[in-house]
């Protein structure tokens, strides 16, 4: 059906319960990409340091060797072992650490910080074999497959690449100094990664817009889908009429109540009737305590006779109480002159009356 098909864009709602399940807009390539431009930076920024290591560790090796003797053996062994342990730690601590932080902050900042356990949580689905059939062959993992035959096919044409620019040259080496030519090697394998890093932040950057079109795809809501979250979150419209009704009705019988309190009703012939109330111990202006149109003024006129309450016809200035004035305020001030006059009528007619 027409109403189905998902051409919506998402609703902050969508959004925001989709990102409690964990599932947000993250590109993995731009992880791996920070992680190796910083394990790149780190080899520059310690490669003096990885050699003076494996050199001390050469070194301890050798001595050892030149001076074993009887049952000194275990003793070796132990401090042979200490030293390669802490010239591991000496020179991949630093790179772990680097590339840990690089992958958790690059993921914190495409996710906005999240942390949700939605998604490990089990699902049975993950492991059915229709559904897992499914993601086998979809679009999304043919994407992925072509991203990493791209990947493999970028890498190796730029190994190629480089063996075949300094392959001519690798004789040079035989009459150079062991040190100078490590040196060499070490800066031509930099600017061979360099090359792979700038390789693979361009497809990072691809991933990211691909990433963001497939998770805006995934977001995409029908028309009915949107009338429901509404229906949710608003209230089904019927039911809020419905109850806007029974709540202007109640508002309505608690204003007919406040009918007999009144002084006077001023009204037009049968379209406009305020009812006030002037006690000048306790107000100090007229109130309004009940205002009607047509039929709610027709009704508020017979209140007022059954309880020998006296109405006043004054078009204008029925008029202007009902638009001026709300319900339980007091009268404005430019309208006092006009209600005085009403209110010594009415006082004037009570006096008469016996």
């Amino acid at each position: 059906m027409a109403g189905d098909s998902k051409t919506e864009k998402a609703t902050p709602k969508r959004r925001r319960d989709e990102r409690k399940k964990g599932n947000v807009l993250m590109s993995k390539d731009a992880v791996a990409v920070a992680t190796l431009i910083g394990s790149l930076m780190m080899v520059q920024l310690m490669g003096g340091v990885v050699l003076r290591e494996v050199k001390l560790v050469l070194e301890t090796c050798f001595y050892y060797i030149a001076t074993n003797k009887p049952g000194m053996f275990p003793d070796m062994l132990d401090q042979l072992v200490q030293t390669c342990l802490l010239a591991f730690l000496t020179m991949a601590g630093p790179f772990l650490a680097v590339t840990a932080v690089l992958a958790v902050s690059v993921t914190f900042f495409q996710t906005k910080l999240l942390f949700s356990t939605e998604s490990l949580r089990p699902k049975f689905n993950r492991i059915s074999p229709l559904q897992g059939f499914k993601r086998l062959f979809s679009l999304r993992s043919i994407i992925e497959a072509l991203k990493g035959m791209l990947k493999i096919t970028i890498l190796l044409a730029l190994i190629y690449n480089y063996f075949q620019s300094v392959a001519l040259s690798f004789s040079r080496f035989l009459d150079m100094d062991l040190w100078k030519s490590c040196g060499i090697l070490f800066r031509d394998i930099v600017t061979l990664v360099m090359q792979i890093v700038v390789a693979f932040v361009v497809l990072a950057f691809f991933d990211y817009l691909y990433q963001w079109w497939d998770y805006e795809r995934q977001m995409r809501m029908s028309k009915q889908e949107i009338k429901e979250e509404y229906k949710q979150t608003e209230g089904d419209p019927q039911v809020k009429g419905k109850i806007k009704e029974i709540q202007r009705k109640r508002a309505q019988q608690r204003m007919m109540q406040q009918v007999p309190q009144a002084d006077v009703v001023i009204r037009n012939p049968t379209h406009y009737a305020v009812a006030l109330r002037y006690k000048p111990e306790m107000d100090n202006a007229p109130v309004v305590l009940a205002k009607g149109l047509d039929e709610l003024a027709l009704r508020i006129v017979k209140v007022a006779e059954e309880h020998s309450i006296p109405a006043v016809e004054n078009v204008p200035l029925a008029h202007a109480l009902y638009d001026s004035t709300d319900l339980g305020r007091e009268i404005p001030p430019q309208l006092y002159g006009a209600v005085a006059e009403v209110l010594v009528y009415i006082f004037k007619l009570d006096q008469k009356a016996p």
